[in-house]
């Protein structure tokens, strides 16, 4: 008897969507979920906000096509371009997720998207485990704790909404040690398999109380 799987569709890049997406595809999670589709950024597109985020940092050009270039490996269409436009929401209503989350996206999600997914639009954001909403909202937290002088991060799951990183929270990661000379980069790659691992955790959550509604 097959198991019906939720459908989830990613919006990442970098380092934090692409274990994000390794874990949609062969962790535990991946006899839960369907991955039917990706977004992910295009680097050098004026609606990359916030200073052009990670982007700005150094990095390779592999790193900038990591996460499409795994998604297409396994046959998930990929989308790199304007979210927030006609010609995705045509996309994604074909999709059908049931659930949406972002990892290391370069835009803004705006209420079209948000109300598209029926069991929520979710994001993962590095802070420390001070209070929610956090300090360190914004569009680039690591530099901000960087500048802080902290030595640890953690990782909120949270739900999307039109303000910065105010959704509701879902979950919230371990401690996550930083090397006293990090740097954000750095930070990317040390916090992104734990992100992974919370996000898991946290459809597990999410599909359960689904289940249960029923």
């Amino acid at each position: 008897m097959s198991i019906q799987k939720y459908r989830v569709a990613m919006f990442g890049s970098y380092y934090r969507g692409f274990y994000l997406l390794n874990e949609l595809l062969h962790g535990e999670i991946s006899s839960q979920v369907m991955v039917v589709g990706v977004a992910s950024d295009d680097p050098e597109a004026s609606n990359i906000a916030a200073d052009k985020r990670v982007w700005q940092y150094p990095h390779t050009s592999y790193e900038e096509r990591m996460v499409a270039e795994l998604a297409e490996e396994f046959d998930v269409e990929t989308f790199i371009g304007p979210v927030n436009a006609q010609p995705f929401y045509d996309i994604i209503d074909q999709w059908k997720p049931d659930i949406c989350i972002m990892a290391t996206f370069g835009q803004r999600i705006k209420a079209r998207l948000i109300n598209t997914p029926p069991l929520g639009f979710y994001n993962m954001h590095p802070c420390i485990d001070d209070s929610w909403p956090s300090q360190y909202v914004g569009g680039n937290p690591f530099q901000a704790l960087m500048l802080d002088g902290k030595r640890y991060c953690t990782i909120a799951f949270h739900a999307v909404d039109e303000s910065f990183d105010t959704g509701s929270l879902m979950g919230m990661s371990k401690k996550i040690a930083l090397p006293k000379e990090a740097s954000v980069t750095d930070m990317h790659k040390i916090s992104s398999f734990a992100a992974a691992q919370l996000a898991s955790c946290a459809l597990k959550k999410i599909i359960v109380q689904h289940q249960a509604s029923k």
